[in-house]
């Protein structure tokens, strides 16, 4: 068994959909979403729809749903083509708080089954986010900072907006503006949902107690920062 998992050719089948983050409006019934198949083979793929919440300690929540449909929900695409399909959705959308899906598309590689039998596939599969959105929804982050270790403190950030809010990276600072800690990684907070993201120094340096600056960059590029007091 090991010879064979170290020696067997293992095959992906690569391809891409645009756009990557799908926004609409109330009005709009439906979006085009573009799928190409990068590689030479045909390829099938499934795709679903699903409700997208998330727990109150920020893990999400999937729920497969018939709110709205990739038409058609099974592709077939020839190597190297593109096919346009249609997301569309299927319920009236309220004009007061934002709705959040995820369209998951994924390959389905036992529909084109290898001719040889030393050839493991795996299959691909995107999840994008895809969010309904009246112009009146907006988020509103809220970032609190705790240490939990020496070189390490805790941004807890709460969204009590009606839409959803995504950091991307986060950076600790002194009031004067040097640097203590950073993260570059952040996460989606959906509406009334509360995250944490432990933010630690460099090089395992102590951060020193005291008044400090907590700055969130936005996935939309715009800043915030909040005042923070760090225990001793």
């Amino acid at each position: 068994l090991m010879l064979v998992c170290l020696t067997t050719p293992v095959f992906a089948s690569p391809f891409t959909i645009t756009p990557v983050r799908i926004y609409m409006t109330p009005r709009d019934r439906a979006v085009a979403v573009t799928i190409t198949n990068e590689g030479d083979s045909e390829l099938v793929m499934q795709a679903d729809v699903y409700a997208w919440k998330q727990r109150p300690d920020g893990e999400d929540d999937l729920v497969l749903t018939q709110d709205m449909l990739l038409s058609p929900p099974i592709i077939k695409l020839a190597g190297k083509s593109r096919q346009v399909v249609r997301l569309a959705r299927l319920i009236p959308a309220p004009k007061d708080k934002q709705l959040t899906y995820r369209l998951k598309v994924r390959e389905i590689p036992e529909a084109n089954p290898s001719k040889t039998n030393v050839q493991l596939q795996i299959a691909i599969a995107f999840s994008l986010p895809v969010f309904i959105t009246p112009p009146s929804a907006k988020s509103n982050l809220n970032c609190t900072a705790d240490r939990v270790a020496a070189d390490t403190v805790r941004a807890t950030c709460e969204n009590t907006g009606n839409a959803y809010a995504q950091p991307l990276d986060f950076s600790l600072t002194t009031p004067d503006g040097a640097q203590l800690a950073s993260r570059d990684k952040g996460g989606y907070i959906l509406p009334t949902i509360k995250r944490s993201f432990d933010i630690k120094s460099e090089g395992h340096k102590p951060i020193p107690g005291g008044k400090a600056k907590l700055t969130v960059r936005m996935d939309d590029g715009s800043k915030q920062t909040f005042d923070v007091m760090l225990a001793l």
